[in-house]
């Protein structure tokens, strides 16, 4: 069996699929995308597949993997990382359909018979959160995850503080403490601003506060956590397990959000997992994606140990023109019961990608994130 042909298709809202081809019929669907940046991307799948891939065994995934991350010269970050994820994606899809199993049994099979989720309720400038939160709620959720802040000052004033607080509240008070609220800070907010706020919502008792300062200032974390209980999270714009050394190292990180659609994929995702495993840090894969990206996290989640929860994308207020469950033959597969999903048991990722809807939507897709600027003119965080 040989990698005889592939195709990308760029998919609304803000998705890349990847369809890679064996000789004999196979086909294993991956998810390689930047969102803002799926153009670019594109071109870096296929470089992997046209300079790596066509021709060869699509089975010796690692040594696949090894050969697309060291072969170039220049290695890592977001573009290259994903471009190998969405590819790795697909050659799991093919091996575990090939041997009749789902990805995760050939992993070392289930560690858990079902992954919980959680559902995001806000948009990037949160506001009606609480009544979001109950619907939400009620619809069988037991986790949400809110923005917690619009665009902040590098110093901001005591009022943008309570707005953040409030917010918070108004949702605790909407749902009760049998519920769990992640907030994220989405790296908008300073390192002087993640201190404040880290102690000021801390009495509403968050789930997590999810990148607290961009990554590139994870040097801040030790001083952030030193400050409050909350747990913190981050890692969505981090692409491999040499990025993740650091911040196991440091101890101050207690979740870490890998993306399987950024981070070198399944392969070494359940690397970075392990890892994680060894530092006593839960694993709450990044996933605002498509189903293929989610039906990866999902292999993941499965047979890791420390998995802790699972971020899904339905109804995200991304999400405008298609949905999640719109590019799947059977939706049920991502059916949410008492704020769980059941194991996918299919073969390979456990989902059929229906191609008939991903070639009438295919097309020219051009989501980019929003500018913010602060009053004053100047380029904020978005």
């Amino acid at each position: 069996m040989e990698i005889t042909d592939y195709e990308l298709f760029e998919v609304p809202p803000r998705w890349l699929f990847l369809k890679v081809t064996t000789s004999d019929g196979t086909v294993g669907w991956g998810e390689p995308v930047v969102e803002g940046r799926a153009k670019t991307v594109r071109a870096a799948v296929e470089e992997l597949m046209d300079n790596y891939l066509l021709g060869e065994d699509p089975t010796t995934i690692e040594d696949h993997w090894q050969a697309m991350y060291r072969g170039g010269f220049y290695r890592g970050g977001p573009v290259l990382m994903s471009a190998i994820a969405g590819v790795d994606q697909a050659l799991w899809d093919i091996k575990g359909k090939q041997f009749g199993a789902p990805v995760y049994d050939l992993l070392g099979g289930p560690a858990c018979d079902r992954v919980r989720v959680y559902q995001w309720i806000g948009g990037d400038r949160p506001a009606d959160v609480g009544e979001a939160a109950r619907e939400k709620v009620d619809a069988g959720f037991t986790a949400l995850k809110m923005n917690g802040t619009p665009e902040m000052r590098r110093v901001d004033t005591p009022a943008a503080v309570a707005d953040a607080v409030d917010r918070l509240a108004t949702v605790r008070e909407a749902v009760g403490p049998e519920v769990d609220i992640g907030v994220d800070f989405h790296g908008r907010v300073s390192k002087p601003m993640a201190k404040r706020l880290a102690v000021e919502l801390e009495p509403h008792e968050p789930f997590f506060i999810e990148e607290p300062v961009l990554p590139e200032h994870n040097d801040a974390l030790p001083e952030i956590a030193s400050r409050t209980s909350t747990p913190i999270a981050t890692g969505e714009r981090m692409f491999s397990r040499w990025d993740f050394k650091e911040v196991f190292e440091q101890g101050t990180v207690d979740i870490i959000q890998p993306d399987l659609s950024h981070a070198g994929g399944i392969s070494e995702v359940k690397k970075i997992a392990t890892m994680a495993e060894a530092y006593d840090v839960a694993l709450a894969p990044h996933c605002p994606l498509g189903p293929i990206a989610l039906a990866s996290c999902l292999q993941v989640d499965a047979c890791t140990p420390n998995t802790l929860i699972q971020e899904q994308s339905l109804d995200i207020h991304y999400n405008e023109g298609s949905d999640v469950l719109d590019y799947l033959v059977d939706p049920a597969v991502f059916e949410y019961e008492d704020g769980y999903v059941d194991l996918p048991d299919a073969p390979g990722l456990g989902i059929e990608v229906d191609e008939d809807v991903v070639r009438e939507r295919a097309g020219e897709v051009n989501w980019h994130n929003p500018v913010w600027r602060h009053d004053d003119g100047s380029v904020a965080e978005w």
